[in-house]
């Protein structure tokens, strides 16, 4: 997540009128029926844990709850950055959670997830831009469940190779960061972010740990971009190493917000898929309703990744053992047992009895607010 907020920025530069009003009908959720929504609600609630997919308003949040799974945000839900497409607010931050990344840990095992996504808001109001947060919450998540796969996706930490090197030496298996739009829209769209440390940001990561970790991105459309912005986008990305893409429709979240240019069809979305995929992508989620986590454990990290990580963190614990340092138990099993990503499906809750639409969220690609319960179709912003 590169960044969000209430207060819009920067000022508006694209005429308003040129949002569509009209939604058509593939933009559309079904609303939950299953008991493993509600449980997941209580347990989110319960471990007093926060969630992108309601702070961003996710379209996508009653399916994934649905099935037991969620995409959890760390360091708060005040973001230091004003977006003009996010619905996570932006206001002062308040201060980091000690134990957040436990109680994180905690719901992983809980809920008996072999796939979790990690986000948070842009922290820029911390020298490491929350770098160190994330990592004590990936080490916390392992030590819970050591057979887990790991995605994080991260905001930019301002191009601090120091703060994203301790993200990374967690070791997380995938390694996600959005560039959310093209090059030309950018500046309109992403505030202070800026495209190429995006780009910079993504090949850093992989390059700190000599490639040995699979890195994903993500692009939002109907904002005013064309074509070969969209195919330029891509080839950045594959020339930065990244092999996971997702693209979605942007939804507005409210009339504050930047308007939508253009609703894409989801027979466009198979075919930038396509497209994607002859370009070298290992695996491309792209649809209306596809946020950065969609079916986020669909995607295996490569063997040689999941080798490479079980091995660094055997050598760490070896090592910390030599020096007189107590390791849990844990971390052995890494090993011995390594992370098989077979479902997103949570083993407490039970399997849905119909498909809602699409899959977690975690990436600002935002809807107005739903209902909070049904069981009818009702169209997003």
């Amino acid at each position: 997540m590169s960044g969000c907020g209430a207060n819009r920025g920067p000022r508006m530069l694209m005429d308003p009128g040129l949002h569509r009003d009209k939604k058509p009908d593939w933009i559309r959720v079904r609303l939950p029926n299953n008991p493993a929504f509600w449980s997941t609600k209580s347990l989110i609630t319960d471990l007093k844990l926060v969630t992108v997919c309601e702070e961003a308003q996710c379209p996508n949040r009653w399916e994934c709850w649905g099935q037991g799974t969620a995409t959890f945000m760390i360091a708060g839900e005040r973001c230091t950055r004003a977006c003009g497409f996010c619905a996570v607010k932006t206001a002062r931050p308040e201060a980091l959670e000690k134990d957040e990344p436990e109680r994180v840990a905690e719901a992983t095992k809980r809920m008996n997830l072999n796939h979790i996504v990690i986000t948070a808001v842009a922290r820029d109001d911390l020298k490491d831009g929350g770098a160190e947060h994330f990592q004590r919450t990936i080490e916390a998540v392992r030590i819970s469940n050591p057979k887990i796969i790991i995605e994080v996706l991260v905001p930019d930490f301002n191009d601090k190779d120091w703060a994203l090197e301790m993200v990374m030496e967690a070791r997380p298996h995938i390694f996600n960061h959005n560039i959310e739009t093209v090059e030309r829209l950018t500046p309109l769209v992403r505030s202070r972010a800026k495209y190429g440390r995006s780009l910079t940001v993504l090949k850093k990561a992989k390059d700190m740990v000599d490639g040995k970790v699979a890195t994903k991105s993500g692009l939002m459309l109907g904002l005013g971009e064309r074509e070969e912005e969209i195919f330029q986008a891509m080839d950045d990305l594959r020339e930065h190493g990244v092999t996971v893409l997702t693209m979605g429709q942007y939804l507005r979240p409210t009339a504050m917000h930047l308007p939508v240019v253009e609703y894409i069809t989801p027979e466009r979305f198979e075919e930038l898929r396509q497209i994607a995929l002859t370009k070298g992508f290992r695996h491309v989620a792209s649809g209306p309703l596809v946020r950065s986590s969609y079916h986020a454990a669909d995607f295996h990290p490569e063997d040689d990744v999941l080798e490479a990580i079980e091995s660094d963190l055997v050598e760490r614990a070896e090592s910390r053992v030599e020096q007189g340092e107590e390791v849990a138990q844990s971390v052995w099993h890494v090993a011995s047992d390594p992370p098989v990503a077979i479902s997103c499906q949570g083993g407490d809750f039970p399997p849905g009895e119909e498909d809602l639409g699409a899959v977690v969220s975690d990436s600002p690609h935002r809807a107005e607010p739903l209902v909070e319960q049904g069981e009818e179709f009702t169209s997003l912003a």
